[in-house]
């Protein structure tokens, strides 16, 4: 035994002197992110006749926060899958277009192609999947079929693309994106434009509002009482058809479908004239677009079908990039970013801000 211990001893001084010099050659290029999250940048390249230009490799970009030039480390040009979620306005202003759209919106089920997946939600007075994230064509189409107009007034804009974009888009990587067909006038939402764009400031969805004008025949709000009679429908399958929802119930993105109440569609009650309201609302959904990188459509609802085409063949042509800020600032924090290609006469469409996570 005492011959063995000498033995053991030496053994044991080779083993770590064998594995000291391996930890002490990884170690310095080991690299270690803590409580730093990756900024994901969609971008769309064209020429000045709106061509997209295909190719374009890691070396082809630059990308700066706040004047500084940042490291790519996530790069990606190859074609691949994409998940759509169609959000279509049932909300009474809708009701003379409404079957236009539902056909529009089965042709784009169509042009979905293998290992695509989709997502139908409709908003009204409330907000309701019709359909999960899916490749199942057939549950998109009938999905679609199923989509109807709201019972009472209300057009919950704001809420629905938040929902979405927490509950079901935040986890999915890779291409995605929200297509909103609407008049853009919300009605009685609980989240707030600035809400929705600061929570568009921090996310990779891109959004392509689809904008069609409506009359304006929405009722003007009683102040003495809720917009909406007993809430709102208290969420989901406000039809009485057993509709699929969010977790939480309530219908919002808040915490347990907390509501604040009174909506916030109109305020002072003083509604401007029709054609005006228009205007505000396509400016509205143009910011949505610009936020995110999209593209704003205002188009004929017999158009929409190409329209529909436009948007999955620039998706399909889509760069993603990424990089790591240096130092993560305080959370709410927004920072300007520019994306740069070294190709001459190119057009570069991407986010202009990101805002550090607040959650």
């Amino acid at each position: 035994m005492k011959n063995l211990l000498p033995v053991l001893l030496s053994l044991s001084a080779l083993c770590v002197a064998c594995i000291l010099p391996t930890y002490a050659q990884e170690k310095p290029d080991e690299v270690i992110k803590i409580d730093t999250a990756l900024v994901n940048i969609p971008v769309i390249v064209s020429d000045r006749e709106n061509r997209y230009i295909p190719g374009l490799t890691l070396a082809d970009f630059k990308v700066f926060q706040d004047g500084s030039e940042q490291r790519i480390e996530v790069f990606n040009n190859e074609e691949a899958p994409m998940s759509i979620v169609l959000a279509l306005d049932t909300s009474r202003s809708t009701e003379l277009v409404l079957d236009k759209i539902k056909k529009a919106a089965k042709q784009l089920v169509k042009v979905l192609a293998p290992g695509d997946s989709a997502m139908i939600v409709t908003f009204d007075n409330d907000v309701e999947i019709l359909s999960p994230l899916t490749s199942d064509k057939k549950v998109l189409q009938n999905a679609v079929k199923d989509a109807e107009i709201g019972e009472r007034f209300g057009t919950l804009i704001h809420d629905a693309v938040y929902q979405v974009i927490n509950q079901t888009l935040k986890p999915v990587k890779g291409r995605k994106a929200i297509i909103l067909l609407t008049d853009g006038k919300d009605f009685g939402s609980d989240i707030t434009r600035r809400e929705l764009l600061d929570e568009l400031d921090e996310s990779d969805t891109v959004i392509y509002p689809v904008f069609y004008e409506t009359e304006n025949f929405r009722p003007r709000p009683n102040r003495d009482r809720a917009p909406f009679p007993g809430g709102r429908g208290g969420g989901i399958g406000r039809r009485g058809r057993g509709g699929m929802g969010w977790p939480g119930g309530g219908g919002t993105g808040r915490p347990g479908g907390q509501r604040r109440g009174g909506g916030r569609g109109v305020p002072g009650g003083v509604r401007p004239d029709a054609e005006k309201e228009n205007e505000l609302a396509s400016e509205f959904l143009q910011q949505l677009a610009d936020t995110t990188s999209g593209r704003f459509f205002q188009e004929k609802i017999a158009d929409l079908p190409d329209v529909f085409r436009q948007i999955a063949d620039e998706m399909k042509r889509q760069y993603l990039i990424g990089y790591y800020p240096g130092e993560e600032p305080a959370a709410g924090t927004v920072h300007r970013i520019k994306v740069q290609v070294a190709r001459p006469n190119t057009v570069v469409r991407s986010k202009t801000t990101y805002r550090t996570s607040t959650r």
